[in-house]
């Protein structure tokens, strides 16, 4: 095949240097590197990312966008503090939705959705033992993920997804929490055993109920946080 015969493609490589640098920013904040209230400095970001300080803005407006990064006057970017009534939404959006996912994804009966699933929480279980919380959030995410596409609710997965770095904010800290490392895989056991069975009620009530335990912890940490910082 002659050039002129090849088809036109440009070739780039997998990420660019942008999408590295936001997951890297997105990990950070995630992962607590940068607490909630920390002034986010352009140029110290670009010599910690190695990027130009184009990059690091259009990064922090990105995460903004996520709610992970809030812009003060005066201030410049912070990393965004969530509140225990803004936390009781996102849980209160998580349950109902998820609920709903729980319910199809059983009414379907799809063995080799179940299959998934437990594959899914196998790893996250692992990932508790290894005690790398990095991995819990992946296949965490990596679970529910499978439970909406399979449950064919697509337009409630993009809800969700459109808030899963305020959801993987909060779930950084309740997995942190003493026995969640056994009562959230048990709490996820139910809903795969309630999908199994076939029953929906069952399903979306497991599914509740672990959002529930998540919220109330999550909530009781946020209000700690507020406390001290009013002391």
């Amino acid at each position: 095949m002659s050039a002129s015969e090849q088809p036109m493609r440009v070739l780039r490589p997998e990420k660019t240097l942008r999408e590295l640098a936001l997951e890297k920013m997105r990990d950070a904040i995630v992962n607590m590197h940068f607490r909630a209230g920390e002034r986010l400095v352009e140029r110290d970001l670009c010599d910690q990312l190695g990027v130009s300080r184009t990059i690091v803005r259009e990064v922090l407006r990105h995460l903004e966008s996520e709610g992970l990064v809030a812009i003060q006057p005066n201030r410049g970017p912070i990393v965004a503090e969530t509140t225990p009534e803004e936390a009781r939404q996102i849980y209160e959006i998580r349950g109902v939705l998820e609920g709903i996912a729980a319910k199809a994804c059983a009414e379907q009966r799809h063995p080799a959705v179940v299959a998934e699933l437990e594959r899914i929480l196998a790893r996250i279980r692992a990932a508790y033992a290894a005690n790398e919380l990095a991995a819990v959030l992946n296949a965490t995410t990596d679970f529910y993920r499978t439970l909406f596409e399979n449950s064919g609710r697509h337009v409630a997965w993009g809800i969700v997804n459109s808030i899963t770095a305020r959801i993987n904010h909060l779930r950084s800290m309740t997995i942190k929490t003493p026995d969640r490392d056994k009562q959230g895989p048990a709490q996820m056991q139910k809903i795969i055993e309630a999908i199994k069975a076939g029953d929906g009620m069952a399903a979306y009530e497991a599914a509740n109920v672990h959002v529930t335990n998540a919220a109330a912890i999550a909530e009781a940490l946020l209000a700690e946080q507020q406390d001290a910082k009013a002391g």
